[in-house]
């Protein structure tokens, strides 16, 4: 893999994301039918997690790829207050109990290591692939093929217009995420806010009505967007502060 990552980013980078949809997709399959929740998709989670952070550690890439220390004004990032409003949106309706002690615990481990393996795949490995020849369409692309990543939830029985609305947010807070990452150099804060997001959902409250997910869908679109438009203005005005500092 090293020797791929050394030729071609794009092509190592896409790798991995292929690799890990359709290997999540046949370890969910197989948990469904053996009639366990994530049985199967748990263990898998977490060695393909451990995989590609033993290949990051193996070739020291931590800071590449943000698993360090965030860098920036958390006041200019209003203290990531807007990510706690998204990663407690599968509680806004309530919370409840969904499945068994043993399936909860297969399930937040799985969803934890999903968040891990999302965030350095899609805006670790494809976002850095790409960002030094066209910023704008690496931040484009990192998004939608965030958001575009869900469709594989319609092979696994969710209707149509539930995982069209989950793909038009999840691009948001790919957008979200990847201005995040490029502007503080810390996959972390995105890693947390991911992971939790995806656990919290065992407990979410079961609502099958559209215009709820409609309503929902359009809060996590406008908080994304609109706090990841505040990043880049209050993040340039630093920018300019600092290039005035050293021309004086």
């Amino acid at each position: 893999m090293y020797r791929l990552y050394k030729k071609n980013e794009l092509n190592f980078s896409l790798v991995w994301i292929i690799a890990y949809v359709v290997l999540l997709s046949l370890a969910d399959s197989l948990s469904d039918s053996l009639g366990t929740l994530k049985i199967i998709t748990a263990p898998v989670c977490m060695i393909f997690a451990l995989l590609i952070l033993g290949f990051i550690r193996k070739h020291n890439l931590w800071k590449q790829y943000g698993l360090c220390s965030f860098k920036g004004d958390l006041k200019k990032y209003l203290y990531f207050i807007p990510l706690i409003l998204i990663a407690s949106v599968n509680l806004w309706n309530g919370i409840t109990i969904n499945a068994s002690i043993a399936e909860t615990t297969l399930f937040i481990v799985s969803m934890a290591c999903v968040g891990v393996i999302e965030e350095v795949i899609f805006r670790g490995f494809l976002f850095k692939a790409m960002y030094r020849d066209n910023i704008k369409f690496a931040v484009f692309i990192s998004s939608i093929t965030f958001g575009m990543g869900h469709v594989v939830n319609l092979l696994n029985g969710k209707d149509l217009i539930p995982m069209l609305l989950q793909i038009c947010y999840a691009s948001a807070i790919g957008f979200l995420f990847t201005i995040i990452f490029y502007k503080g150099k810390s996959i972390l804060p995105c890693i947390i806010t991911h992971g939790a997001v995806n656990s919290l959902s065992i407990f979410a409250v079961n609502n099958s009505s559209l215009m709820c997910a409609v309503i929902t869908a359009v809060i996590l679109c406008i908080v994304s967007i609109a706090y990841a438009l505040w990043i880049l203005r209050k993040t340039k005005r630093l920018d300019k502060d600092g290039n005035r500092d050293r021309q004086g």
